[in-house]
């Protein structure tokens, strides 16, 4: 089964909050076939530093109203350097934790080259198991995390993951929850 292909929608006079609903973020699928063929990973036309300005600021303006009792923040970093390309926190009271969660996050995405809300329920959140599957002692598990948030971005014709956007602050199946509905409503099927 081929993946779904994304393609930017049309931004002429739009701000990033005309292009979204708001309301509560919708939950992600937790059966793993439906979450593969959904929302583990996009792959779209072209990923560029606009377009990872452009997923940002969606993002933003996304999480803009739940900011006062969730702050969060956002990364997204290219996957051969790992160059941040956008990151920003939303409302006040991000701690670094949520920096160490955004790093975790990011290399389990490229490590095993899915979503961190698909390890997350492969393992049924279980980190033990996880840990063990990989044969990583607690130095080199605690690299990682199995909590949603972190999602492989891919592009049309280019092997691979090309980058990975990253939400830190909500519980973690709206941190995945919120990517999902963001692109869904950025960016279009082709």
């Amino acid at each position: 089964m081929s993946p779904k292909v994304y393609a930017r929608r049309s931004q002429q006079d739009q701000t990033p909050e005309s292009l979204l609903t708001h309301g509560p973020i919708p939950p992600p699928p937790n059966d793993l076939e439906t979450l593969k063929a959904d929302s583990d990973s996009f792959t779209f036309t072209s990923f560029t530093i606009d377009d990872a300005y452009h997923l940002g600021t969606l993002l933003r303006a996304r999480l803009l109203p739940f900011s006062a009792e969730k702050p969060t923040l956002i990364s997204i970093a290219l996957a051969n350097s790992q160059q941040v390309v956008f990151q920003c926190a939303v409302g006040s009271g991000t701690a670094p934790d949520n920096e160490q969660w955004v790093r975790r996050k990011r290399n389990a995405v490229l490590r095993w080259g899915c979503s961190t809300w698909f390890l997350q329920c492969k393992y049924q959140g279980d980190e033990e198991a996880f840990r063990k599957k990989f044969g990583m002692d607690g130095e080199q598990a605690g690299r990682y995390a199995i909590h949603g948030g972190g999602v492989p971005v891919k592009v049309r014709g280019v092997e691979g993951v090309v980058a990975v956007v990253v939400v830190s602050g909500l519980k973690q199946h709206e941190d995945h929850g919120v990517i999902a509905d963001v692109v869904r409503q950025g960016w279009e099927e082709v």
